[in-house]
């Protein structure tokens, strides 16, 4: 399946099909009670989503929207859970996807913990590259969204990327 830039792949508390991303980035969207909207996952190719639903049904965490154009394969949850009956050492596979994403979480974490703001935006922007070149991080996500990812403020964000992310080295307050 095929799905374009801002198009939905589920809602937050949908339950059906597991998918396993090809190509393409997603993005994972939790809204509060609220009705604020928080970044909280990107998705990179060869990711299967939801990952909480990998061993057992379950509803979905949060709205999964693509930021790029996507190769989706649809995997039906009857055939997945039928062949992690059938094939045990499947579970080997889904702990192996599931580490691979704790270390990403890692690095991701690494990013948010880096004391200069300037290096913050110049981490996530080097790791986001590899799956959005030739497009900027800016045309993919909002700088709410970017300041969410790295713990940052909008305005903190803006300011950064207004200086090019040179050597702006004040605290985030």
């Amino acid at each position: 399946m095929i799905l374009h830039k801002g198009e939905i792949l589920f809602r937050q508390g949908d339950t059906g099909p597991l998918y396993h991303l090809h190509k393409g980035l997603l993005k994972i969207v939790r809204i509060q009670e609220d009705g604020n909207a928080y970044l909280v996952n990107l998705i990179v190719p060869g990711e299967t989503i939801p990952h909480h639903s990998l061993i057992s049904p379950g509803p979905c965490f949060g709205t999964a929207i693509a930021l790029t154009k996507c190769e989706i394969e649809v995997i039906p949850s009857t055939a997945w859970y039928h062949a992690l009956s059938e094939q045990p050492a499947k579970y080997r596979d889904i702990a192996l996807l599931l580490q691979n994403k704790v270390r990403m979480m890692q690095e991701r974490m690494d990013q948010m913990t880096e004391t200069h703001p300037a290096e913050r935006l110049r981490r996530l922007q080097g790791w986001l590259e590899g799956y959005l070149a030739p497009e900027k991080m800016t045309d993919v996500l909002t700088q709410s969204e970017i300041g969410q990812l790295i713990g940052l403020r909008r305005e903190t964000v803006n300011r950064l990327l207004r200086a090019g992310t040179s050597e702006v080295q004040e605290p985030d307050l």
